[in-house]
């Protein structure tokens, strides 16, 4: 059975965002959510600044020996991708209260971004602070709340200092939040729909699922995984290029853009 929040992955996309689907995401959760209030940022606080760019997923998946998973509806990876963890309730918040609200579980979208939350982990990438930003307003936007519905865990958390995360100021991260639902802040940097010619091979349009793909373009894609060459970038070749992706340690989002153009068809 699939949960309520299937709507996130489109909300982020849509926000020219990039994202990847955990297998089995939409009927995982602890049960369904209650009406979605707002949002509550966290940090990871795990080690390893230099292990990779979401070495916290599984554990955001299958829980830790304390605590079931998942652990939060949403991974945000060092390179700004949003991994989709759960479509459920998940277990992130804990006791505490934002803007009246008590069952945070219950209310509030967890995103867990990865970062030590240490001096070896400060600054926090810009790419990655402005997927945070761009992600939170987005799903704000859906919801129909402002930047107030927005809590760092450290805000929400009781007894009042119980929590650290995440170790940015929050009140400044929901000015940039309300920037970007007002229209005021400056234009994201987007995923390039075309990735440029070069003197040895044309420009080739960025191939993602859903969109309005071009099918020769994608013959060429699925010819070079071994699939059938049928034009469509359906499900099955969303999954091999995720596979591909992964084998060739570039982020399994399934997007074909420049960076898997080069890999799959040099």
């Amino acid at each position: 059975m699939a949960f309520s929040l299937t709507w996130l992955p489109d909300v982020l996309i849509n926000a020219g965002l990039k994202v990847a689907l955990s297998p089995g995401w939409e009927s995982r959760g602890h049960g369904e959510m209650s009406e979605v209030r707002g949002v509550i940022c966290h940090h990871t606080a795990t080690p390893g600044k230099n292990s990779g760019n979401m070495p916290t997923l599984k554990t955001l998946i299958v829980g830790r020996p304390d605590l079931s998973g998942p652990l939060a509806q949403l991974g945000l990876g060092r390179d700004g991708t949003y991994y989709i963890v759960a479509a459920g309730r998940c277990f992130h918040a804990g006791a505490g209260e934002w803007q009246g609200t008590t069952s945070g579980n219950s209310h509030f979208i967890g995103i867990e971004a990865e970062n030590t939350g240490g001096h070896d982990d400060t600054p926090w990438p810009a790419i990655q602070l402005e997927a945070y930003h761009r992600g939170v307003a987005a799903i704000l936007n859906h919801i129909g709340k402002d930047a107030s519905s927005c809590a760092g865990h450290k805000e929400y958390a009781l007894p009042k200092g119980r929590k650290s995360d995440p170790d940015f100021d929050m009140d400044t991260f929901r000015v940039a939040v309300t920037d970007i639902l007002n229209g005021t802040a400056p234009a994201p940097a987007l995923i390039p729909s075309v990735t440029p010619a070069t003197a040895s091979k044309p420009a080739r349009a960025t191939l993602r699922r859903g969109l309005d793909n071009n099918p020769e373009l994608v013959k060429i894609v699925q010819t070079r995984l071994g699939l059938t060459a049928d034009g469509n970038l359906g499900p099955k070749t969303e999954a091999a290029i995720r596979a591909f992706q992964k084998a060739h340690d570039m982020v399994p989002d399934g997007i074909v853009g420049p960076k898997t153009w080069q890999a799959i068809a040099p």
